[in-house]
């Protein structure tokens, strides 16, 4: 048996990144850059005004005060869209939407809530005053402030978010080179399992972990493919294993333990090879992991909660890797143990509980019965807590290590 640190190390060495694709634009939408975004174009491509106003020169309008405006006279009209018709002379100021060009003799915007219409309601031919002094330059986006063409906007490494998105676009990217989504495939086991949608007879139960399971894939970024359930015996077993080197990453739930019927390890050792079946851990110690033709597969214990448990430790870190993402761990965060647990200390444990935040920090208790066959802790927590090997009593009041389940690697 293994610590979990050791398992982690043992599964991340095996585990290659997936070469990348080119993918339309927002199908690229939370992976991971595989190569940099270059911009083909100035932004912003020409001077433009950042608000609705009137475009002049600072030196007309650099006394203007309430009570004493300076009005001058209004020589165009320039919607955003539309290149000016006219430049603005001494004397003289533009009508100017949000993004339009700046014409040429402007030099800084005056917010039309800064002025007052004049002769003919401020349009051109008639007047408006201004009330305020403008600084020199103010409201102006300058021709290639943001980037300049040629310029680096993403680097490979990148994640793809909407505003990375929205660089892209505007920047002339329709597409984006990026790293495969994981094709993972999911293979339950065990005579008892019956479809979610059959009412479960004597010894039966429904095959909750499939599903579970591809949620799972699916919120880390990959893409699920449930292959069925395999049947206690080693030949419907070795034929869906076999169908591994179709896919990226296999997982398979049960089989894996000491039982008369549990034959996954046995015909995973006949077709592939065998990093480890056991991590000192609770829940889900039976933690298998290996190769079948070169693919990634891990062997999760059966109990529903084992079994996202061990997709959080072990599987979410691989997929991550091999999505290229650099942060594989989720956020960690430090709580104070609001009552006491009992534990064995020849082992991990990672209790469902829910952090609160609180004056000094955190708080945290479990989020119910802790039964591994049992969901309902698992759904309310927010956090896996993690309390270490050596330890068989942990008091109220001891400052314990929490997986945050509810933020995404990386988050402060």
């Amino acid at each position: 048996m293994i610590t979990v640190e050791e398992a982690t190390e043992q599964v991340l060495s095996r585990i290659s990144v997936l070469e990348p694709e080119r993918v339309p634009l927002l199908d690229a939408l939370g992976r991971v850059l595989a190569e940099d975004v270059v911009s083909d174009i100035d932004i912003a491509p020409f001077d433009n005004s950042a608000m609705d106003g009137y475009a002049v020169r600072h030196a007309d309008v650099v006394g203007a005060r309430d009570d004493a405006p300076v009005t001058l006279k209004v020589v165009d009209h320039i919607p955003a869209g539309v290149a000016p018709e006219r430049a603005v002379g001494p004397g003289e100021a533009s009508r100017i939407m949000t993004g339009a060009p700046v014409p040429l003799g402007a030099d800084t915007i005056v917010m039309v809530e800064r002025t007052r219409a004049g002769e003919g309601e401020g349009r051109v031919g008639g007047t408006v005053q201004i009330l305020e002094a403008a600084k020199a330059g103010e409201h102006v986006r300058r021709r290639g402030e943001e980037v300049r063409a040629g310029e680096v906007v993403l680097l490979a490494g990148d994640e793809v978010g909407p505003a990375a998105i929205g660089l892209a676009a505007s920047v002339g990217h329709a597409e984006l080179v990026v790293h495969r989504r994981p094709q993972v495939a999911i293979v339950s086991t065990g005579d008892e399992l019956v479809d979610v949608t059959e009412k479960p007879g004597p010894g039966k139960i429904r095959n909750s972990n499939s599903y579970s399971l591809a949620a799972q894939v699916m919120e880390a970024g990959g893409d699920p493919h449930v292959l069925g359930v395999a049947l206690d015996n080693e030949e419907h077993t070795r034929a869906l294993l076999f169908r591994a080197p179709e896919f990226d990453l296999m997982i398979t739930t049960g089989g894996v333990s000491m039982g008369d019927f549990d034959v996954v390890k046995k015909v995973l050792t006949e077709i592939g090879e065998l990093d480890f079946w056991k991590v000192a851990m609770r829940p889900g110690a039976p933690q298998t992991f290996g190769t079948i033709g070169g693919t990634p597969f891990f062997g999760l214990p059966g109990n529903p909660t084992s079994t996202m448990v061990g997709f959080e430790m072990y599987v979410r870190p691989a997929m991550r890797k091999m999505a290229g993402f650099c942060t594989l761990a989720r956020p960690r965060v430090v709580a104070t143990l609001e009552h006491d647990v009992e534990k064995k200390a020849d082992r991990r444990y990672f209790l469902r509980a829910r952090l609160t935040p609180c004056e000094e920090g955190y708080s945290v208790a479990i989020s119910g019965n802790q039964s591994s066959a049992l969901l309902t802790a698992m759904h309310r927590a927010n956090c896996l807590m993690s309390l270490p090997e050596g330890e068989f009593f942990v008091p109220a009041g001891t400052e314990v290590i929490c997986i945050r389940l509810d933020m995404e690697e990386g988050t402060p």
